[in-house]
């Protein structure tokens, strides 16, 4: 698992630990896992599909933005 928060200018949108998520990358759909190599990379507009610890799955739809993945953590700026 690791902690994954999805913020926008003016307030948090999703924030919790996490199995993984998928997110649509401008290089195309990428998916987050536990202990992820550091990455940095623009989103385009989709869905994120975030699988929590219990294994639910919840969707955000996104028009873009920027994710930062280290240190077992994951943060989306929207």
């Amino acid at each position: 698992m690791f902690k994954f928060t999805v913020l926008q200018v003016d307030k948090s949108v999703y924030e919790g630990e996490i199995l993984q998520v998928t997110c649509p990358s401008e290089g195309g759909e990428i998916t987050i896992l536990s202990h992820h190599a550091p990455l940095v990379t623009l989103l385009k507009k989709g869905e994120l599909r975030i699988v929590d610890k219990d294994g639910e799955v919840t969707q955000v739809e996104v028009s873009g933005g920027l994710l930062e993945v280290g240190s077992n953590e994951a943060v989306v700026l929207l």
